[in-house]
């Protein structure tokens, strides 16, 4: 859910200008004390973003018994952490530009610890309504903060001229497995839920009163964009180019992808697979895993194939493991089919989010449509896959999400390369920056 948002705000970023007293410090700056301590601070953000979120899930199957409520009730409790993560999207932009990104990273993140202790209290009190609104609290978080984490990533990758976003991202995923091995040995334990939140929102204000000093004031402000400026960034013309539509396509069914994951995993190889409560979260932690391990290798393959190889290997991959584990009556081989549905997921996404952002003029327009598209499937994902689950059961749910992820496959030549001056290389870094330009030391 949270790995598409950074693309459409690395090109807001880009737009800002340079400090001049930055303008010559792109190499040296990669020893400055202050950038690498600002650098590992956005790290610690991400890292503990991926705590959070990984430890309610794996103590979903939990949850839902407290509650007492059917996998249909389930998704509509799941659906509050979709509409916060919209109105975090939606919202945050605004907030960056006039504040800065230091006090909307503060505030969600205290969105995002408070959201844990309102989700387990919510688990210790039976009361689907307040773990809602913990998950709700939890969205609104995560989407801001996201926002704001991100145009600080991309404003350090501007000074440094080297690539912190994929690793960035790959922190929140380091976060997930680390979240989900402490969820799968409390569980294991039986230690209660709502106890176990708790010492997560610990833990993680910890790592947010380390980590918040670092980063500077100011970064992100800028005046209002002028009316005409706004009116063509977002004019109806995008909706009418072709390619773009199919790469949303794309966004839409890989996002679908990992937030049906993320969602239902852990009920899915329970109720699915008959797996113990322990067994479904070691499971998702090894899902965390493969995305972790997808995001922090996917330079690599982007430097030796094109796009839309490593969206078509992707979405291949993410279709193969969907397969063994709804039609796979062996609980082994499920679970291990869970690693091809997490290599899938964690490269797909964001690969066609900047192919997006090659489609044409108006990057950030571009950018805006698909990740629009996207968030549908976060959006809707959880009440329907929920309802379908109630009424045939989770494995066969799942077979929407396959039949999304198999169109992907032969939408993939949508997201082919397209390198022009001022657009990202498929490493993630500005092309910019990715080789010095003379004139960059001639200025001033």
């Amino acid at each position: 859910m949270c790995t598409f948002v950074h693309t459409q705000w690395v090109a807001w970023v880009r737009r800002l200008p340079v400090p001049h007293c930055l303008q010559h410090r792109r190499g040296p700056s990669l020893t400055d004390r202050a950038v690498r301590r600002r650098r590992r601070a956005l790290y610690l953000f991400f890292f503990l973003n991926g705590i959070a979120m990984s430890s309610w899930i794996t103590r979903t199957p939990d949850v839902r018994d407290r509650l007492d409520v059917s996998t249909g009730q389930m998704g509509l409790v799941l659906f509050g952490l979709s509409v916060g993560s919209m109105a975090g999207i939606l919202c945050s932009g605004r907030f960056v530009s006039r504040f800065g990104t230091r006090p909307v990273t503060a505030v969600a993140t205290v969105f995002v610890i408070a959201s844990v202790v309102v989700v387990g209290a919510g688990s210790a009190l039976a009361s689907a309504p307040l773990v809602t609104a913990g998950l709700c609290l939890f969205g609104v978080g995560v989407g801001s903060g996201e926002v704001a984490i991100n145009v600080d990533g991309a404003d350090v990758e501007r000074i440094t001229g080297t690539a912190v976003l994929p690793t960035l991202h790959g922190c929140f995923s380091l976060g997930t497995v680390i979240g989900g091995l402490a969820g799968m040995a409390a569980t294991a334990a039986a230690f209660p839920a709502h106890w176990h939140l708790l010492a997560v929102a610990a833990v993680t204000a910890a790592l947010f009163g380390h980590a918040i000093g670092a980063v500077p004031a100011g970064t992100g402000v800028r005046a209002a964009m002028p009316v005409s400026d706004s009116k063509r960034a977002t004019g109806p013309q995008v909706w009418k180019d072709r390619r773009l539509l199919v790469i949303g396509a794309i966004v839409l069914a890989m996002a679908l992808a990992e937030g049906a994951a993320n969602d239902w995993l852990p009920l899915l190889m329970v109720d699915g697979h008959g797996l113990g409560a322990t067994a479904g979260s070691l499971v998702f932690v090894g899902f965390a895993a493969a995305m972790t391990l997808g995001r922090f290798g996917g330079s690599f393959f982007l430097r030796r194939h094109s796009r839309a190889t490593v969206v078509r290997a992707s979405a291949v991959s993410g279709a193969i493991g969907l397969c063994l584990v709804i039609f796979s009556d062996n609980a082994v081989v499920a679970a291990a089919a869970v690693l091809f549905w997490g290599l899938g997921a964690s490269l797909g996404f964001p690969v066609a989010l900047s192919a997006a952002g090659d489609s044409g003029p108006d990057e950030t327009a571009r950018v805006g449509l698909v990740a629009t598209i996207g968030y549908v499937a976060f959006l809707v994902g959880p009440p329907t896959l929920g309802f379908l689950g109630d009424h045939y059961g989770l494995r066969p749910a799942m077979v929407v999400v396959l039949a999304f992820v198999a169109t992907a496959v032969f939408a993939a030549p949508a997201a082919g390369t397209r390198t022009s001056p001022g657009r990202r290389t498929d490493t993630g870094v500005p092309a910019e920056l990715a080789v010095e330009r003379p004139e960059q030391h001639a200025e001033g």
